[in-house]
């Protein structure tokens, strides 16, 4: 596959427990059908087994560095160099996890790094790469293990990253608030997900080929977060001092089925269970000729826009910043534009 970028801005999973670090596999694991704090979704979009059957057949598509991989796990990581503490114990759950081993390069102060995904081929992957070129100084472990149901005992970690996974989650909230309680007190909470925008140049040529061919529309792409919704997230799973930000990545492809192959080298496929499994030869041809037609550039190349949104929350701890009490100012708004005049 030819892609072009184009961006705008030693322990072994398979051994006893007892070579386990002690912040894993703890006797109770988090999940959404208990605790006080946690509630039970009802509502399932994704197949989760599809899911872990594409991260499976991803671990052996996938090319050794990914542009646009590298790029957002190299944002999400110069987020550690922006923190004055170190993280010695950290979790890197789904994902990109290869792409976060190989480009943490010691950022962070991390001396152990656990590394799980809910694919078992994609685990052993990163462990034979770990094993070719192993991080220096790090303790690294690896673990089969699912993001809605956390493996990882209470207030255990320093440090939690998540690089494009948490996006197939049923219950993102409820993973949400699993990762905050295995922090602890102060830890930090970072992750990358796609957002709303995330190919909307594939996402209409689906619909208009649906539309001409057979009438009518049915879901291709699935359904992802959209920015404004993250800050509630990041509240609604308690964690303190919030932040999220955005990116958008233009990826150019030969043609549209080289973006999909993409996409299946990523595990980044349709994992809807309402979702239509037969996918008709002419409405596929529509798709890519329609796709052409619209938003090829004039070399040739289509364009495809990746939106990705970070989100970074920290575990309570006193010594962080608060917000004052209401109403306990001491200045006025209008002694400040007295001050310092006004332009209206």
């Amino acid at each position: 596959m030819r892609a072009l970028f184009f961006f705008r801005r030693s322990s072994s999973l398979w051994e006893k427990r007892r070579h386990q670090p002690n912040f894993i596999l703890s006797s109770k694991s988090f999940c959404t059908d208990n605790g006080d704090d946690l509630q039970t979704s009802k509502v399932k979009i994704f197949d989760r087994h599809l899911k872990r059957r594409q991260r499976d057949r991803a671990a052996w598509l996938m090319r050794p560095k990914d542009s646009f991989v590298d790029a957002t796990a190299e944002n999400i990581l110069d987020r550690l160099e922006d923190c004055k503490r170190s993280f010695p114990s950290a979790l890197c759950l789904g994902g990109s996890l290869e792409a976060i081993r190989r480009l943490l390069n010691g950022r962070g102060g991390i001396e152990k790094l656990v590394m799980m995904d809910t694919s078992y081929d994609m685990v052993r992957l990163c462990k034979d790469a770990e094993q070719n070129e192993p991080s220096k100084k790090i303790e690294t472990s690896f673990m089969v293990g699912d993001e809605e149901f956390l493996p990882v005992k209470e207030s255990s970690l320093d440090l939690i990253i998540s690089c494009l996974g948490l996006h197939w989650t049923n219950d993102l909230p409820g993973a949400m608030i699993q990762c905050r309680m295995a922090l602890k007190p102060d830890g930090l909470f970072l992750a990358a997900i796609l957002g709303g925008e995330t190919l909307k140049e594939l996402r209409i040529a689906c619909t208009v080929a649906q539309m001409e061919r057979e009438g009518g529309i049915s879901p291709r792409v699935s359904p992802l977060a959209q920015v404004r919704d993250a800050g509630n997230l990041l509240t609604r799973a308690g964690f303190a001092l919030p932040g999220v930000d955005v990116e958008e990545y233009t990826v150019k492809y030969q043609s549209a089925l080289d973006l999909i192959e993409h996409l299946r080298a990523m595990g980044e496929t349709n994992a809807l269970l309402q979702r239509n499994r037969i996918l008709k030869r002419e409405t596929a041809l529509a798709t890519v000729a329609i796709y052409d037609s619209m938003f090829a550039a004039e070399d040739g190349t289509i364009p495809a826009t990746f939106q990705v949104i970070y989100m970074t929350g920290w575990k309570e701890h006193p010594s962080q910043q608060k917000a004052k009490r209401r109403g306990s100012a001491t200045i006025s708004f209008q002694d400040i534009q007295k001050q310092f005049g006004s332009d209206s």
